[in-house]
Parts: C-alpha cells; structure tokens; sequence
C-alpha cells in the first residue's frame, strides 16, 4: 500500500536527517558556537507540533515532514539572522571561529551518515542476511544463466566467473553488481578453458532498465496475478503454482522465463505447473508487451553459502557501504558526460517511496535507509552552495587565499544554491509524475 511506503520513506528520512543533523550540533557544541534551534522536520511559516528551550537552543518537531535543519549562529544559510550577521563576530558565532573548525562543522554531518551506512550494512548482513551465496557454489552447480542481454556482450549459459577486472571476489552478488555495468573485463571458464568477456561502459544503460547480464537458478512461483492482464488466470494458473518448465524445456531462473517471454510476444506458450505435487501444463498466451499477468514470488536455489561471521559482517558491510559512494561518483560522472540521461537517474521523494515495500519489510528497510543514508552523504558533499559541500568549498578556498569571503557574497551564493536545488527538486517531481501518468 501507498501509505506503507509513504510512512517508510518519513520513518527513513526521520532518521537520516536527524543523525545528519546530530553531527553538525555536537561539532557546534564542541566548539563553543551556539545552536539556536535543532528540529526534526520543519517549522514552517513558525508552525510546530512541540518544541522546549534548553539554554540556548530550542528543540522541536515541525510539521512539514521534509527534512529538519539546526540553526547555527553566525553561520551564512537560509536561516540566518540578517540582523546579527550585520554586527561584529561574537565568539559563540561560526564565523569567528578559524576555519578548521568551521570544516569540521560542515563535514559532520556528512561523517554522520557515513557512519550509520556503515552500521547498517554491518546490521543488515549480520541480523537478516547472515549468509551469502558463494561464486564457487554458483561455478559447482552449472554456472551462470547468460540473460539475451548477456549473451549479446559475450556471456554463454554455462559460464563459470572467476574473475572481474583481474579480481576475485568470494560473494557471487559481488560479480552482479554495478561493477560489472560501468565497463569490464569477466574471466570466465566455458568447457574448461579461460574466456575473456568484455563488457563496454555503455552496459550501464542495461542496468537502468533493468535488463541483468546473468542470473542463477531460482524457482519462480505464482503469488497473485495482474488484474489488467488475464492471460494467466484465464488459462487456469492458479496461486502458489510453481513454473517448472516451458515447451517442455526446464526452467532454470525468473530471467530465462522473461526471456522467452519477450521472445514469444503474441504467441502462446506451454507452461509446465507443479501443483500440491502434481505436474500440469497449461497453455497460456503471451501478450504483445511480453507478459501472462501473473506477481512472481523468485527462490533462489540452494547453493552453497557462508555465514556473515561478525568479522566479515564488517569487512563486507563497510565495503558495501563505500561502493555506494564510489557508484553514485560514477553515475553523476555519467550524467554530466551525458551518458545518462537525467530524466532516467533523478527521483524526487515520489519516486524514492515506490522504491520501499508495499507491505511493511525491516530487511527492505533498513537496505534502503542504508543506501539512502549513503547517498545523502555524497551529495551533501558536493560543492553546490546551500549544501554541506558547498560550505565547505568556500571554507578551503578563504584557507587558500587567506582571504574572507564577504557576507553579501556568501548569502548570494546561498540564493543561487537554493534556487538550483528547488529548480532540481520541480525537475525530480515532474519527471516522476510523468512517469506515473505515461
């Protein structure tokens, strides 16, 4: 349900902002600079659902569930005193104090979501996932499916990964990953002997509509069905029915039977049904956008696997955490290139809730919070003023000329930087409500 995923994302952006925002009033604190206010979503137009003063900073909660923000003193933001900025320096202001506390400041918050991407990523792997499927019980037991997309780069049904870029990795999900889409060489093992499989920089676009290289055995079984598309339930699949097999041809993974699928638009397949047992087959038409109308539930295969110990929870989990920050550099990299159209990489808050389970899932939770708290650590460091990074980028270049930058030049940054985010913001949105209305 709507609701579900909407209460997700605030529970989410709840936490996020808060530990974001926790990072600069501690390093405000620790300084001896003033905190006027600390509060977890915003007070607009002065409204609020509670707030108490305690010594100098007031804490609240706001009612415009967007965020929340700190207001420190002497500190050039869209929060500011106008008045006092216009007075001499006080010693409880930021700008009196010297610049590498000013950066320590700004980065703070930063630092903050990094650390609980990291924590979380150790939590996720140690508490849900506990165990990961290993390249050499995917090699043991036939290899990797080659997708159409894959076999179009070179990939072959059957293929055994060693390596990717000249590394080996223990985990298969690590040879899935985005790694393998932003230009790679794949060392494989295909009727014994080494195969290199170049895949060009352009597969990245693959992975944006959602098109894998590989796969590996899984059972696919029917949850529900699609109203708007009957050909399923009209043919007499029911729910809870495993796909075994179709033209008589074993299924091996979800991504073989999407294949075939979209390989047979407008013609009628033979769907072998396991059933409280029973093997059946049905005959199901396939319609011109390459789908029956069913909800798939996918079980990945027994392979052999390893458990997150707590030490390779956190080897793992901190390194998954910095590949985040490492793929989103690529990816913006990208979109300035042009590679990337924006209109398929930027998501407003509408497009981020879709991304949350319809049913309440703390595994799907706490995966999202994690990426999520990643992600808003690299973009608050990019340097576009009104954001941490932008500070920050004014903070080195007063340390290298050895100059001050003037107020007026500063609240003028923050206006262009403001005007950038809400022009960034309305793009997001409408590109998310034209793809909920196309």
């Amino acid at each position: 349900m709507v609701i579900i995923q909407v209460a997700q994302l605030i529970l989410a952006l709840t936490i996020l902002v808060f530990i974001h925002e926790l990072g600069h009033f501690l390093a405000a604190r620790m300084f001896g600079v003033r905190v006027d206010k600390f509060f977890i979503f915003f007070d607009a137009w002065g409204k609020k659902i509670w707030s108490v003063k305690r010594g100098d900073t007031e804490y609240g909660i706001g009612w415009l569930p967007l965020g929340g923000y700190v207001k420190i003193a002497g500190m050039v933001d869209e929060s500011m005193d106008k008045e006092q900025m216009k007075k001499p320096p006080e010693s409880w202001e930021l700008r009196s104090k010297p610049n590498w506390q000013k950066f320590i400041v700004m980065i703070a918050g930063i630092v903050m979501n990094v650390i609980l991407g990291i924590i979380l990523y150790i939590l996720i792997h140690n508490v849900y996932t506990k165990s990961f499927i290993t390249v050499d019980g995917v090699n043991n037991e036939g290899g990797i499916y080659a997708t159409t997309t894959g076999q179009k780069y070179g990939f072959e049904t059957g293929d055994k990964v060693i390596s990717i870029n000249e590394k080996e990795f223990d985990r298969y999900s690590d040879y899935a990953s985005a790694r393998l889409y932003f230009g790679s060489e794949v060392m494989v093992e295909r009727a014994g002997q080494q195969v290199k499989v170049f895949v060009p920089d352009s597969a990245f676009r693959d992975k944006m509509r959602n098109q894998s290289l590989f796969d590996i055995k899984s059972s696919v079984k029917v949850k529900g069905f699609v109203d708007t598309i009957p050909n399923a339930k009209n043919a007499g699949i029911q729910e809870g029915d495993i796909i075994k097999s179709i033209d008589g041809k074993e299924l091996l993974c979800y991504s073989e039977l999407t294949d075939i699928m979209q390989q047979n638009k407008n013609n009628t397949l033979a769907f072998g049904i396991e059933r409280n047992g029973a093997l059946l087959e049905y005959s199901v038409p396939v319609n011109n956008e390459g789908r029956i109308g069913f909800v798939p539930v996918v079980k990945l295969h027994e392979y052999d696997s390893v458990k997150y110990t707590l030490g390779k929870s956190i080897s793992y989990g901190t390194r998954d955490a910095f590949e985040v920050f490492y793929f989103q550099a690529i990816g913006l990299w990208r979109i300035i290139k042009g590679d990337i159209p924006a209109k398929d990489s930027i998501s407003s808050p509408i497009g981020i809730t879709s991304l949350f389970a319809p049913k309440w899932d703390w595994n799907s939770f706490w995966v999202l919070t994690a990426l999520l708290s990643m992600v808003l650590a690299f973009m608050n460091l990019l340097p576009i003023p009104a954001l941490d990074g932008g500070h920050i980028m004014f903070i080195g270049i007063e340390s290298i000329t050895r100059r001050k930058l003037s107020d007026k030049f500063m609240e003028r940054a923050q206006v262009v930087g403001m005007v950038l985010l809400l022009a960034l913001m309305v793009f997001a949105v409408g590109n998310d409500l034209f793809k909920i209305f196309s």
